[in-house]
C-alpha cells in the first residue's frame, strides 16, 4: 500500500475521533443523555486505532482499550458497575506506566524540579485522599485510595515523556478527581461530567501523543519502507 493511500484511514480516524469526541461534549452540555451513551463508548476504540495505525506499541492500545472498559462501565449506574471501571482504569494506568518506564527518560529524576514535581505529586495525593475520605461511602474508601495512588504515579510517570504526556497525566488526575468529589456529594460545578469528559478527552489524546513521539515507541522510517515495499512486491 503507497504511503498516500495508507494515510487515508489514519485521516479517517482521527476526524472521526475529532467529531465523536464534539458530539459527546455538546450532547453533555445540552444534556443529551442519549448521545453521551452513544458517543463515549466509541471515543476510545476510535483513538486505539488511531494510534495503532501510527505505530503505538501494543501497551499504548491496551491502556486506551482499558479506558473503554471503565467508560462503558461507568455508563452503568451501580457501585459495582463503578469499582469494576475504576479497576478497568487501574490496568490502563499500570499499562501507560510501563510505557514510561519503557520509553521514558530518567534524567530529571535526580534534579531539583524533579524532586519538587514529585513533592508537588505527592502532596496532591495526600490532600485529595484526605479531604474526600470522610464523605465516601465506607466500603469505597479504600478502593478509592489505592486507586488515587496508582493515578497520581501514572501522572507523575508521564512527565519523564515531556510537556504533552505530562499535561494528560495532570488532566486525568483532575478529571477523576472530579468524580470522586461527585461521589464524596461535594458541591459541582453546572454539568459536571462535561468537565469529567473534556479533560478525560483531552488526557487520553496528550498521553497517546506523548508515548507516541517518545522515541523508540514507534517503529522507524527504514522499517516502515521496507515493510511497504514487501506489500507491494509481493
Amino acid at each position: 500500500m503507497s504511503p498516500r493511500r495508507a494515510r487515508v484511514p489514519l485521516v479517517a480516524l482521527g476526524v472521526s475521533f475529532a467529531l465523536v469526541s464534539a458530539a459527546d461534549l455538546v450532547s453533555l452540555a445540552v444534556g443529551l443523555d442519549t448521545g453521551h451513551a452513544v458517543a463515549k463508548p466509541l471515543l476510545m476504540p476510535l483513538l486505539a486505532a488511531w494510534a495503532h495505525l501510527r505505530g503505538g506499541p501494543r501497551l499504548l492500545v491496551a491502556a486506551l482499550m482499558f479506558g473503554w472498559g471503565g467508560d462503558v462501565l461507568l455508563l452503568l449506574d451501580a457501585e459495582p458497575a463503578f469499582l469494576a471501571g475504576m479497576a478497568s482504569f487501574a490496568a490502563g494506568h499500570v499499562c501507560y506506566l510501563l510505557l514510561f518506564a519503557k520509553f521514558g527518560g530518567s534524567a530529571a529524576r535526580g534534579t531539583r524540579s524533579g524532586r519538587l514535581t514529585a513533592a508537588a505529586y505527592a502532596l496532591a495525593l495526600l490532600a485529595t485522599v484526605t479531604l474526600l475520605w470522610p464523605g465516601l461511602p465506607a466500603d469505597l474508601r479504600v478502593p478509592v485510595a489505592g486507586y488515587s495512588l496508582l493515578l497520581t504515579a501514572m501522572a507523575y510517570g508521564a512527565t519523564r515523556l515531556g510537556p504533552l504526556a505530562a499535561a494528560g497525566g495532570a488532566l486525568f488526575m483532575l478529571s477523576d478527581t472530579l468524580i470522586a468529589t461527585g461521589v464524596a456529594e461535594w458541591p459541582q460545578p453546572p454539568r459536571p461530567d462535561l468537565w469529567i469528559m473534556l479533560t478525560y478527552i483531552a488526557a487520553q489524546y496528550l498521553l497517546v501523543s506523548g508515548v507516541l513521539g517518545a522515541p523508540g515507541a514507534r517503529p522507524g522510517p527504514s522499517a516502515t519502507y521496507r515493510g511497504n515495499r514487501t506489500v507491494t512486491t509481493s
